[in-house]
C-alpha cells in the first residue's frame, strides 16, 4: 500500500531469535500504521521465529519474510532487506528494531519529517528524546559514544548509532549500498554518515526508547569495541584526507 505524499512504504524488522516478540511487535506496527508494509528479514533462527513470521506473512498480504541462511550481522541482514525492498519498488524504507524498543505508534513522528529530509532518525538524544529502563552506564557509553562520532567523523548528528530510520529509495541508491561493508552495528553509523557525505539532509526527530522486555539483548562489549575500532579508521582516515585537501590547496 502507499501513503500520500510518502508513496509505498515498508519497515524492514530484522531478527534472530524473537519468537517472543514477532507476532506483537508486527501486530502493533500493523495497528499504529496500516498504510505500512513489513518485511521481516529473518537469520535462520533456532528459535522458531521464521515460521511464525511466515504464519504472519500468510494471513497478511501486507506482511513479507525473507529468511537468511545465517547469521552475518544486522548491517548484513538490513543491507539484505533494502535490496529485496528497492528490487520491489518501495519509495520509503524504513528500518526498526523487533524487541519493542522501538516503538510503532512513534512511527508517525517519522513519516511526518520525511517530506523535508532525505534520512529521517528516531533520535533518543535531542531535546524530547528519552530512555527508559536503561542503567546510567548504558546511557553514558551511547551518549558518549555518540558524542566520539561527532567528534571524529565531523558529523551534526546526535544520535547516529540510532536504528529507528526511515530513508528515501533516492537516498539508498545514491549511497551506494554495494559498497557497504559494515556488518554489525557500526553499520548505523556507517549508513548516516555516508548520507551525510553525499550531501543529503538528515532530520532527528525525539523518540521514547524502551529497553527490551522480553528475549535477548544482541549488544555486547565485544560489538560496541569493534564499533569504536571502525569508527576511529574512518575518522582517521578522513583527517587525513582533509590534510590532504588542505596541502593541495596552498601548493595550488
Amino acid at each position: 500500500m502507499s501513503i500520500e505524499g510518502l508513496g509505498r512504504v515498508v519497515m524492514v524488522v530484522p531478527t534472530f531469535n524473537e519468537a517472543l516478540n514477532i507476532e506483537w511487535i508486527v501486530g502493533r506496527l500493523r495497528a499504529a500504521q496500516p498504510g505500512v508494509d513489513v518485511m521481516i528479514v529473518d537469520d535462520n533462527s533456532p528459535d522458531g521465529t521464521g515460521a511464525l513470521a511466515d504464519q504472519l506473512a500468510a494471513a497478511d498480504p501486507q506482511v513479507r519474510v525473507v529468511h537468511r541462511t545465517e547469521k552475518a550481522g544486522l548491517g548484513a541482514a538490513y543491507l539484505h532487506g533494502f535490496r529485496e525492498a528497492l528490487d520491489a519498488g518501495y519509495d520509503v524504507i524504513g528500518e526498526m528494531d523487533a524487541d519493542g524498543s522501538h516503538q510503532p505508534e512513534q512511527l508517525q513522528r517519522l513519516l511526518t519529517a520525511l517530506p523535508g529530509a532525505d534520512l529521517v532518525i528516531g533520535s533518543r538524544w535531542v531535546p524530547g528524546g528519552s530512555v527508559v529502563n536503561w542503567p546510567k552506564s548504558r546511557e553514558a557509553l551511547s551518549r558518549g559514544g555518540n558524542l566520539y562520532v561527532r567528534l571524529l567523523l565531523g558529523v551534526k548528528v546526535r544520535d547516529a548509532t540510532a536504528g529507528y530510520r526511515l530513508f528515501r529509495r533516492t537516498t539508498l541508491e545514491k549511497i551506494d549500498l554495494n559498497s557497504v561493508q559494515s556488518a554489525g552495528y557500526v553499520f548505523q553509523t556507517d549508513l548516516a554518515w555516508r548520507t551525510l557525505q553525499a550531501e543529503l539532509k538528515v532530520t532527528e526527530v525525539p523518540i521514547e526508547f524502551i529497553e527490551r522486555e522480553r528475549g535477548d539483548s544482541k549488544m555486547s562489549g565485544s560489538v560496541a569495541s569493534e564499533s569504536l575500532k571502525k569508527i576511529t579508521r574512518w575518522g582517521l582516515r578522513e583527517r587525513r584526507k582533509q590534510i590532504r585537501r588542505a596541502f593541495s590547496r596552498r601548493r595550488a
